[in-house]
């Protein structure tokens, strides 16, 4: 297990270093300007099998491609290259615990200039070791922002653009220091659109509904994935646009991304969800979702990729 910077291994400057030695001019155009656009990966290590699960890494690559895209970067590893990378870094680092992993495309240029293009990109990756972001046993207490979530006019809400989480930066620590676990934003026009990191899902009377993409969300990975299990065990599921109402109303309500993986919600704004219980849909999907990462549900091998 990685312990300390001098054991963790990270790919940097197309090379496998010491992640103490991963450092960049503070002239940095990323640095400078938040022109970079990043991903969230989990992997789970199985005790039984000895070996990490990496939790679909082919989506993954495909959101980061995707956000590069739009950013006006040059991403040129294919994914059996990525996937490789991913896996060398954890097996260098000799990882045997949970982990998230960060690959991410900056502007690595020295130039004075906020754009976009004809500028250099370069990609690094490293690792963390992670279990629970927010705890996903206990119910959250969580509070509904005055901030509102950036709109896909201002900056592209479908990539994971770095200096756009300064929005979600101002919302969490707004949600903090009032004694909350996490914020809700909602969109310009009022409606629910998603957490400071994670989408949003909640129950009503027996269906499942999430916000749909017009609400200025991230098309989450695990959000598509609960999607995906809901539809497989006949959970009835809607995608809208949600009401900030709807949230007090709602049976259950639960967060589900890369770093809260899927986590209840006890109380919004002071007010108890449900009976202040997790939910049954909620227990049932969490469950399953648990399960499938850490490789114990063959039925959904497919959605992992061991390391060892």
């Amino acid at each position: 297990m990685a312990t300390g910077l001098t054991d963790k291994i990270c790919f940097f400057n197309n090379e496998y270093i010491p992640l103490q030695n991963a450092t960049v001019n503070i002239q940095t155009h990323a640095l400078q300007y938040g022109t970079s656009c990043f991903g969230g990966i989990r992997g789970y290590w199985n005790e039984d099998k000895k070996n990490i699960y990496i939790f679909r890494i082919d989506e993954h690559y495909k959101r980061l491609k995707q956000s590069a895209r739009m950013l006006f970067m040059n991403f040129e590893y294919s994914e059996n290259e990525f996937t490789e990378i991913a896996r060398n870094v954890l097996k260098k680092g000799q990882w045997s615990q949970n982990v998230y992993l960060r690959p991410f495309i900056y502007k690595s240029d020295l130039d004075l200039s906020p754009r976009l293009h004809n500028v250099k990109d370069s990609f690094a990756m490293y690792v963390l070791g992670l279990d629970d972001y927010l705890d996903t046993k206990k119910g959250l207490n969580v509070c509904v922002s005055s901030w509102r979530r950036i709109h896909e006019s201002m900056i592209p809400t479908r990539s994971k653009a770095n200096g756009g989480y300064i929005n979600s930066a101002l919302a969490k620590s707004e949600a903090m220091q009032n004694g909350f676990d996490e914020a809700i934003f909602l969109d310009i026009h009022g409606n629910v659109s998603e957490a400071t990191a994670a989408n949003i899902f909640i129950v009503k009377d027996q269906t499942l509904i999430t916000p749909d993409l017009s609400s200025s969300i991230l098309e989450g990975i695990t959000r598509k994935s609960i999607l995906n299990l809901a539809k497989e065990n006949s959970i009835p599921c809607e995608s809208r646009v949600i009401s900030r109402s709807e949230l007090y109303s709602a049976d259950e309500v639960f967060l589900t991304g890369t770093g809260v993986q899927m986590a209840w919600i006890k109380n919004i704004d002071h007010r108890m969800i449900g009976n202040g219980e997790m939910g049954p849909v909620t227990e049932k999907l969490q469950s399953l979702f648990f399960k499938i990462v850490k490789g114990q549900l063959p039925s959904h091998s497919h959605w992992l990729t061991g390391v060892y």
